[in-house]
């Protein structure tokens, strides 16, 4: 849910609030920043530099594009009790070995190559002052780029659930 919620923590307490005691509540959500396992992704890199614009972007338009990582916070700090969080590595592609993080990866590849140009251009255009055309580029750039079995890209996706205590 990323770039939908402007208050996750009003969001918590929400969830807090409603959910009856001895309750659980769960989120599982993403940290946007691109990484590699074997430096395979530069700085350098379009997808690399996307991916710093996005967040940045986002965050000055006060929107978390990586509430995963604050998740666990988030849940402790609206009163959830024995909250656990969780950290899965999320592949950009069929690089890994491990047969479930190929088909996670596979997916994950899917849904940026069909749905990149629905996540950038609001946010490169209005918070950036990019055109259309310079968002168009971006996009072929990184499509270019993630097609290349040689670079190992990943993020993380986190999950974090907790009780409410008992009244």
């Amino acid at each position: 849910m990323g770039n939908a919620i402007r208050d996750w923590p009003r969001l918590n307490r929400q969830c807090f609030e409603h959910t009856r005691p001895g309750g659980w509540v769960e989120f599982i959500d993403l940290d946007l920043t691109w990484t590699s396992p074997d430096g395979s992704l530069e700085e350098s890199h379009a997808s690399k530099k996307f991916n710093n614009e996005f967040i940045r972007a986002s965050r000055e338009a006060n929107i978390e594009s990586c509430p995963g990582l604050y998740l666990e916070g988030w849940m402790n700090d609206a009163g959830f009790k024995d909250v656990k969080a969780e950290k899965f590595v999320w592949p950009v592609g069929t690089w890994p070995k491990d047969k479930h993080l190929k088909e996670v990866g596979a997916w994950n590849f899917l849904q940026i190559m069909e749905g990149l140009e629905g996540f950038t251009y609001a946010l490169f255009t209005r918070n950036l002052g990019m055109s259309k055309a310079e968002v168009e580029v971006i996009c072929a750039n990184i499509r270019k780029e993630i097609k290349n079995p040689a670079m190992h890209a990943m993020f993380h996706l986190h999950v974090a659930y907790g009780q409410k205590p008992e009244a």
